[in-house]
């Protein structure tokens, strides 16, 4: 594979990302919607289709990180890898960047919403169907 493969794999795979988080943002409000209104099939459903999304999104962090050091070495980073670009597509692609961390930032935000709402609603019926360890407080 050549420089120029690589990083055509590279900025292919970070627009295929740019196009899976806003998906990924969507089923994030579908499962929260399904957890707020009690919807087991609908929640099991979008959980399938999220683990299929981030999965391939995983697999294709792991290979940008093999094409980076592939061109730049170990320890390179993506900022690194964009100043190999010419000015307007380095500029393009940092924007793009930078893009693609406020999506990452906003999915994992309504990830840990959807998990707090299910750890609490699965706390809630625990003490329903299994009571209070302790009704009073100890004297």
């Amino acid at each position: 594979m050549t420089r120029q493969d690589a990083m055509r794999l590279l900025l292919a795979g970070i627009g295929d990302d740019l196009l899976a988080y806003p998906a990924l943002n969507a089923l994030l409000e579908q499962q929260f919607d399904a957890a707020v209104r009690h919807r087991g099939p609908q929640l099991a459903s979008v959980a399938e289709e999220i683990s299929v999304l981030v999965d391939s999104m995983l697999e294709r962090r792991t290979q940008r990180v093999a094409l980076v050091q592939r061109l730049l070495g170990p320890t390179a980073t993506m900022m690194q890898a964009f100043a190999l670009l010419k000015n307007a597509a380095r500029e393009r692609m940092e924007a793009d960047w930078k893009t693609l961390e406020h999506m990452v930032i906003e999915c994992k935000r309504l990830g840990k919403r959807n998990s707090d709402l299910l750890v609490e609603q699965y706390s809630i019926m625990q003490r329903v169907l299994h009571g209070e360890e302790q009704i009073y407080a100890p004297a």
